[in-house]
C-alpha cells in the first residue's frame, strides 16, 4: 500500500478564505454566525447562519462564466486553485490520466434550483436557463475542476449528506494508497443557505433559534445546546502518493493515514444513540492506519450541537478509545462556522491540519455548561497551545452514514 500526503490545500469559510486567514481565525476563536443577510427570513423562525462575506468568484473563474457556476461550485474552483497552486502542480508536466477529482456536495446547486424554479413560475418554461441543470447537479463541480487543468482521472461526487466531504476524501485516499491514481483533487463544497433550504431544516426542529444571540447559538456539547446553525463554505486538497510527491519535489503538508466508513441503518436522521456507526468508523480508520490507540491524541469532532447527536458521539468516542479517551484532546470547528453540510467533513481536516501545523488547539466555543455525559476535554472557550501528531476527523450525515480519516502531522 502507498503512503498517501496533503500537499496542498484550499479554504473557503465564514471566518477567513484561504488557509493563512482561516488558521488565524481558528487560533483567535473567531465566530462566524451572524443574522442572515442573502435572503430575507422575516418570516422564518430561524434567521441566522455562518456566511461565507467578501467572496470573489473572479479568483478562480472569469467574470463571463460566474453566472454558469452555482455557489457551490464558485467555492470549489476557488479552493482547487488554492490547493493546486500550493501543491505546484504543473498540468503540462503530470500525466493528465493519473490525477483524479471526487470533490463532494451534500444538495448541490440548491441556489440555481431557487432561483430557476422563481423564473419558471412567473415567466413561464421558456425563460428557463439552458444553464440551469449542469448548474444544479452535484457532479459538476469535479467535472469544473477537471476540465480547468485538463485532469483526466476519474472524476465524480460523493453524496452522503453530511458526511460527503468526507467520504470524498477517504475515497480519493483509497485510490492513491492501492496504486490506482498518483494524484488526486478532492474534499467538499456547499453553499445550501437559501429560504426553501433553512425553512426545511426549521421545520424538522433541526436548527438552533438562538436568534437574538447568533454568536452563542452554536454550542457543541453544552446542556443548553438547540440545534446547529446552517454554514456555507469549501476545502479542497491535493492528495498524492509519496513516490509522486518525491518525484515532483514538493513538501508535505500531513499525512492520511486511514479511512473508515460505516453506515447506522437506525434512523432517517438521528444517529444511533450509542453511536455505533461512529464507533466503527473510527476503528476502521484507526486499523486502516496500523496505528496504536494511544498514539491517537486528537479528534475533530462531528459535534454539530444537537441534543441527540452530540452525546451519542461522546458515547462512540469513550467506546473507541476507552480509558485512553480521557486523554484526548477533542474539538468542534462548527463551534465557530455552522455546519457546512457536504463540505463539513472537509473544513474539518483543513482545521486539523492546520492546527498540527501551527502547534495549537482551536476552542469549541460556548461551551459553558457541559451537557449530561459530556465529559471530554473539549478545549472549551479558549484556544491552548499543543503540539497534535495524530488525529482523527468525524463527520456524520442524515441516512445513517458515517466517515472518519486519520491523519497524521509531518
Amino acid at each position: 500500500m502507498n503512503r498517501v500526503f496533503v500537499t496542498g490545500m484550499g479554504v473557503v469559510s465564514p471566518v477567513g478564505i484561504g488557509i493563512e486567514a482561516f488558521q488565524n481565525s481558528l487560533r483567535e476563536g473567531k465566530n462566524g454566525i451572524a443574522r442572515l443577510t442573502s435572503f430575507d427570513a422575516s418570516k422564518h423562525s430561524v434567521k441566522i447562519a455562518a456566511e461565507v462575506k467578501d467572496f470573489d468568484p473572479t479568483f478562480a473563474i472569469t467574470k463571463k462564466d460566474v453566472r454558469r457556476h452555482d455557489r457551490y461550485s464558485q467555492f470549489s474552483m476557488a479552493t482547487a486553485k488554492m490547493a493546486v497552486q500550493q501543491a505546484a502542480i504543473d498540468p503540462a508536466k503530470i500525466d493528465p490520466d493519473s490525477v483524479g477529482v471526487i470533490v463532494a456536495t451534500g444538495i448541490g446547486g440548491i441556489h440555481s434550483y431557487e432561483t430557476e424554479f422563481e423564473v419558471l413560475t412567473r415567466s413561464g418554461p421558456g425563460r428557463v436557463s439552458p444553464f440551469l441543470v449542469p448548474m444544479m447537479i452535484c457532479n459538476i463541480a469535479s467535472g469544473y475542476i477537471a476540465m480547468e487543468y485538463g485532469f483526466r482521472g476519474p472524476n465524480y461526487a460523493v453524496v452522503s449528506a453530511c458526511a460527503s466531504g468526507l467520504h470524498a476524501i477517504g475515497e480519493a485516499f483509497l485510490k492513491l494508497a492501492t496504486g490506482m491514481l498518483d494524484i488526486v483533487v478532492c474534499g467538499g463544497t456547499e453553499s445550501a443557505i437559501t429560504s426553501l433550504t433553512v425553512a426545511g431544516f426549521a421545520q424538522m426542529k433541526a436548527l438552533s433559534t438562538r436568534n437574538d444571540e447568533p454568536e452563542r447559538a452554536s454550542r457543541p456539547f453544552d446542556r443548553d445546546r438547540d440545534g446547529f446553525v446552517m454554514g456555507e463554505g469549501s476545502a479542497v486538497f491535493v492528495l498524492e502518493t509519496e513516490e509522486s510527491m518525491k518525484r515532483r519535489g514538493v513538501d508535505p503538508m500531513a499525512e492520511i493515514a486511514g479511512y473508515g466508513a460505516s453506515a447506522d441503518a437506525y434512523h432517517l436522521t438521528a444517529p444511533h444513540p450509542q453511536g455505533l456507526g461512529a464507533k466503527s468508523a473510527m476503528l476502521q480508520a484507526i486499523k486502516f492506519s496500523k496505528t496504536p490507540i494511544q498514539d491517537v491524541d486528537y479528534v475533530n469532532a462531528h459535534g454539530t450541537s444537537t441534543p441527540i447527536g452530540d452525546p451519542a458521539e461522546v458515547n462512540a468516542m469513550k467506546e473507541t478509545f476507552g480509558t485512553h479517551s480521557g486523554k484526548i484532546v477533542v474539538n468542534s470547528t462548527k463551534s465557530m462556522i455552522g455546519h457546512l453540510l457536504g463540505a463539513a467533513g472537509s473544513v474539518g481536516l483543513a482545521a486539523t491540519i492546520l492546527q498540527m501545523r501551527g502547534g495549537f488547539v482551536h476552542p469549541t466555543l460556548n461551551l459553558e455548561n457541559p451537557g449530561e455525559g459530556c465529559d471530554l476535554d473539549f478545549v472549551p472557550l479558549k484556544a491552548r497551545e499543543q503540539k497534535i501528531k495524530c488525529g482523527i476527523v468525524n463527520s456524520f450525515g442524515f441516512g445513517g452514514q458515517n466517515a472518519s480519516i486519520l491523519v497524521k502531522s509531518v
